[in-house]
């Protein structure tokens, strides 16, 4: 049984494969096109999924995608009755709720397009994000929530899982939604483009909640376990919202109403500096967003008596609340789907058809996130060739990247298969000593060339997460936040954020062992398992080819690269503390 499940014309575009019941490939339509997030039909990771999996075009058996126009209809029906939107916010909603003819979109994968004996199944956005994470979790049980701005007129879905079936519990609908919410904010603060909420959920930390009040009125929650905004303050339900699609990758226009600036003060304009103010709204927009989500967890672990839960959602990517389900809730055991966000709704639509269309017993457990594509060494050595780069070929180059990061060397660590979601988890990663106090502000300036506020995370083994944090719970994907023990920040300052949380991800060994023994070398060298992770990008998708590392190696101020066994070293010498300047 083949099984090609796609997110396609919306944000973060996406495809995955399952054979006979097992995950075989997924990737991010923005790796290919190299255009962040972007929407449009995913051809290029189609054709990686159809040669990954050894087929082609007219051998699958089903086609999902992870959207269907019909869910939720009359609530469409009635909101476009109740509401005179623009024609312009009604262009836009359908072009995020219809797919057009799915069958000529294939043609731009082989020319005869998908043949009409292969059934095409829609599949409920949300329904999607819970097959995302519940189908592929180690659970025979579990609770399932998602939570995100808008797919299908939903924002929520709380419900269970059982064996192969799911079964909903309750929804959030339009024009509800906790991503509006902080989307909206994050509008407000100064931060307009798509994928923006996690700068602001780092922002938040420089910041005191001392706006919980109004952060209230914004976004409540009832009993029954229903979020709900105070709609004067949004715009989205009276405009629609302002997709633009130019070059295949989606912005939002203004989600918050004129009501918000009376209740919060101007909003901040471009190139204005980041004042208390704006940091302390950021602050209680987080704080809320938790005191909410929360709540949402303790309802429906009351509701189910499960003590595991598993997350999917674009608000499922925000690890601060993450980290604190497992000691503030009944839950004690986590799944969160490493690609939250809209790419993991490909995953999902092909695991529902598995599962709860066709009937088929679960067989795959999701270990990791390395589904990407790999790089053979004839084709990082032919790269090589084309970027007139000299490369030492090495026997052991976890030991030399090891001894170039304790030698204080930024290193360009680009391994194996890439990882499907958005966190490098060590095959497409920038790694760095986190001794280093130095370290964030030299990295943000002068290599990833973005916010000076923004932390960057750690990589450790993970038998040592409780030697350096508060909790040793296992976080393989990066979606977990934890506050490092007393004693450990001054060990580690690289690696922790300015409240001295770090987002970190526990590396066991099994699914990466060349990363894990990096870890272990420099373990040897300097003490300690763990270096500073931070995605091998610089404002451009992660990369995913041997040329697009070299290219973003050789534009950025990285020291040392290693393309599988292959090292090339930029300069002999070790960067120093006044580097950090820019």
């Amino acid at each position: 049984m083949r099984i090609l499940g796609i997110n396609a014309y919306h944000g973060d575009a996406a495809a995955a494969i399952v054979v006979d019941g097992r995950l075989v490939a997924a990737a991010a339509e923005e790796r290919f096109t190299r255009v962040k997030h972007c929407a449009g039909f995913p051809s290029s990771a189609i054709e990686y999924c159809l040669r990954e999996a050894g087929i082609l075009l007219d051998q699958l058996d089903h086609v999902a995608v992870s959207s269907d126009p019909r869910a939720n209809l009359p609530l469409k029906l009635w909101r476009s009755l109740r509401r005179a939107w623009s024609p312009r916010a009604w262009r836009s909603a359908g072009r995020l709720v219809s797919m057009g003819n799915l069958r000529a979109e294939f043609a731009a994968v082989a020319p005869s397009g998908l043949p009409a004996r292969i059934p095409i199944h829609r599949i409920e956005h949300h329904f999607s994000h819970a097959a995302s994470a519940f189908f592929v979790s180690p659970f025979e049980r579990a609770a399932v929530l998602t939570l995100d701005g808008f797919g299908d007129f939903s924002s929520g879905w709380l419900g269970m899982g059982e064996g192969n079936r799911l079964r909903a519990l309750g929804r959030l609908r339009f024009p509800h939604s906790l991503g509006v919410y902080y989307t909206a904010l994050t509008q407000y603060l100064g931060f307009p483009w798509y994928g923006d909420e996690g700068k602001v959920m780092a922002l938040a930390a420089l910041g005191k909640p001392t706006r919980l009040a109004e952060m209230r009125k914004l976004l409540g929650f009832e009993p029954r376990g229903l979020a709900r905004l105070g709609l004067k303050y949004f715009t989205h339900h009276t405009r629609g919202v302002a997709m633009n699609w130019k070059e295949g990758s989606p912005s939002i226009g203004p989600l918050f109403s004129s009501a918000l600036e009376d209740l919060l003060g101007p909003a901040r304009r471009k190139g204005q500096p980041l004042d208390p103010r704006f940091l302390d709204i950021a602050a209680s927009m987080q704080a809320h967003l938790e005191e909410v989500v929360l709540e949402l967890a303790r309802h429906l672990a009351r509701e189910t008596g499960e003590t595991r839960l598993c997350l999917a959602g674009g608000v499922a990517l925000n690890s601060v609340v993450n980290g604190r389900l497992r000691a503030e809730t009944a839950f004690k055991d986590l799944f969160v789907q490493p690609a939250a966000a809209d790419d993991g709704t490909a995953l999902g639509a092909a695991f529902a058809v598995e599962h709860q269309l066709l009937g088929r017993p679960r067989a795959f457990v999701m270990e990791h996130a390395y589904w990407g594509p790999e790089a053979l060494p004839e084709e990082i050595e032919a790269a090589l060739r084309r970027a007139k780069l000299t490369a030492e070929k090495l026997d052991d180059p976890e030991s030399a990247a090891a001894k170039a990061i304790a030698d204080g060397n930024v290193v360009g660590w680009f391994q194996g298969r890439m990882e499907f979601g958005p966190r490098a988890l060590g095959n497409r990663s920038i790694l760095a000593d986190p001794r280093r106090p130095e370290l964030k502000a030299m990295l943000n300036a002068r290599v990833k060339h973005r916010e000076s506020f923004r932390p960057f995370a750690p990589s450790l083994l993970e038998e040592d997460a409780g030697r350096y944090f508060d909790q040793d719970y296992p976080s393989p994907y990066m979606l977990l936040v934890y506050r490092a023990r007393k004693e450990m920040e001054n060990a580690i300052p690289g690696a922790l954020h300015v409240d001295h949380t770090g987002r970190l991800q526990t590396v066991r060994g099994p699914e990466n062992p060349r990363y894990r023994r990096l870890l272990e070398r420099f373990q040897d060298l300097t003490g300690h398992g763990i270096v500073v992770n931070t995605s091998f990008n610089d404002s451009e998708p992660v990369v995913c080819t041997p040329d697009d590392a070299i290219q973003c190696f050789l534009k950025t101020k990285m020291d040392v690269l290693f393309l599988g066994d292959y090292c090339v070293a930029r300069r002999p010498a070790a960067l120093r503390p006044d580097d950090a300047s820019t």
